[in-house]
């Protein structure tokens, strides 16, 4: 399936691509790829070497001419986020990513692709291998651990880096020039609970939602998208009252930064209720169906009969449990009034885990300003400190704020018009890139973002189109021609 990769255009690029997606690279398990790229600069006999946390920087020397140009900071993460269909049987610290071509489209089978950042990984080794490309000085600056913490780009020290602009490699639309982006910080909810015996005279139901699009929590927040963690609490709310529910487990979501698209419930009604219980419910599934009919057509809300657990929540637990999560914001929070249809804050319930005594809701929370984050996130936390949980702030990264005088933003912006013959869309964005981060060690670096178009991020459905891959390297190509004199 890989060797269909190999012969598309530009080929120096998809080769890259299929070498770095033989190689298993999630995220906090980067060792492998780290020594990948490692072998990559030093066979070519180009300045190579890793910083204290695992970032790889490898230098090349400007082409004839361009010796008088400002140096450039080429930009990609190395991680990428794990996700697979559940029928797909696939081990990601093992195999490496099994791709297809579909029409215009590379695609992964049954699992995510790894175009979020590989495509732009291997644009940077397309032109660090090239002897043809006209290029000032450049520093590759490929990061770790971008997609669970960016811990890589807050672990990189000042002064290791000359570069005097940064072109991030990380943009998902071919036609938009990122200029700023969302911070973000991890809201985790946890607590114990008493497991009681389950009582005599009950039915166990396993409820399974799937079906669900997801994708990046960031960028695709405000389509509206099914939360399966939403809508597995929406199933279970009531139904203690009028069937007598007791939760047992939950496992629902995985990635923080995905919207999550599964959920698993094992539960248990008294006997007697068993027939109002499925009709009850079975009403209210076909009328969140019907809710969600339109953007996810694929949405399905099982319930079947299965073996009794030994063990449930006892009820004080279970009531808080459901009664924060319906409580809690899950989406877009406000709107920037600075920008046209740009969210500006938002939420992501990610992550629910019931089980053996002790719960964890994970959530990650995005705002372009920092006082918009503090605000959902202390939100957040009040709803769940009110049903005794304990609460943590974590992972807290800044966004990136917007430079309207930037130099290489006019640059970029006028290149991308002279190429096409159309404004490219220069914006903010709600996703978390590592701009806003190196910023803080590099305050005078200029920054632009960009890159081809991938949609689906996050999720198993990722696809990267061939032709904007064509069209994002052209235009890579003709900026490092153009960088402004020194």
């Amino acid at each position: 399936m890989n060797s269909e990769i190999r012969n598309l255009e530009p080929t120096s690029v998809w080769n890259h691509f299929a070498d770095l997606n033989a190689v298993p690279r999630p995220s906090k398990k980067e060792e492998r790829v780290i020594q990948f790229m490692v072998d990559f600069g030093k066979k070519l006999s180009l300045d190579t070497f890793v910083d204290s946390v695992g970032n790889v920087i490898i230098k090349k020397p400007a082409t004839t001419g361009f010796e008088n140009r400002k140096t450039v900071v080429l930009q990609s993460h190395l991680d990428m986020v794990h996700q697979k269909n559940a029928a797909t049987n696939f081990d990601f610290n093992s195999e490496g990513i099994k791709m297809l071509v579909k029409g215009d489209w590379v695609k992964a089978d049954g699992t995510t692709l790894g175009a979020d950042n590989g495509l732009g990984v291997a644009a940077i080794m397309a032109v660090l291998s090239s002897n043809s490309i006209q290029h000032p000085n450049l520093e590759a600056l490929f990061t770790i651990d971008e997609e669970t913490g960016m811990t890589g780009a807050m672990g990189l020290e000042g002064g290791l880096l000359k570069g005097d602009i940064l072109l991030n490699l990380d943009t998902e639309e071919d036609d938009e020039i990122g200029m700023g982006c969302a911070g973000g910080i991890d809201v985790t909810a946890t607590r114990s609970y008493t497991e009681e015996k389950t009582p005599k005279n009950t039915t166990a139901f396993t409820i399974e939602v799937t079906g669900l699009t997801g994708g990046h929590s960031g960028m695709e927040i405000h389509k509206g998208l099914g939360n399966s963690n939403k809508i597995m609490n929406r199933v279970l709310f009531d139904s203690f009252t009028n069937f007598g529910l007791r939760i047992s487990e939950i496992n629902g979501g995985s990635l923080r930064n995905a919207i999550p698209r599964e959920s698993v419930a094992i539960v248990t009604v008294d006997t007697i209720s068993k027939e109002p219980f499925l009709f009850e419910t079975n009403t209210l599934i076909n009328n969140i169906k019907q809710e969600f009919l339109t953007i996810e057509p694929s949405l399905e809300i099982n319930i079947k009969e299965t073996t009794t657990p030994k063990k449930v929540m006892d009820l004080g637990v279970q009531e808080g449990l459901i009664k924060s999560i319906y409580a809690t914001l899950n989406g877009v929070y406000r709107m920037t009034p600075d920008m046209d249809d740009l969210v500006e804050t938002s939420n992501n319930i990610a992550r629910v885990i019931v089980k053996d005594g002790a719960i964890k809701i994970g959530c990650l929370t995005r705002s372009s300003i920092e006082s918009g984050k503090i605000d959902l996130a202390n939100s957040l936390r009040s709803a769940f400190e009110l049903s005794g949980f304990d609460v943590e702030l974590s992972g807290n990264y800044p966004g990136w704020k917007p430079n309207i005088n930037s130099e290489i933003l006019k640059v970029v912006a006028n290149l991308y018009e002279n190429l096409h013959g159309e404004k490219a869309n220069v914006a903010a964005c709600h996703a978390g890139l590592e701009c806003g981060i190196l910023g803080q060690n590099y305050p005078e670096m200029d920054m632009v973002s960009f890159g081809p178009t991938i949609l689906g991020a996050h999720s198993p459905d990722e696809r990267a189109s061939i032709s904007s891959t064509q069209k994002f390297w052209k235009f890579l190509i003709e900026i490092l021609k153009n960088t402004p004199k020194k």
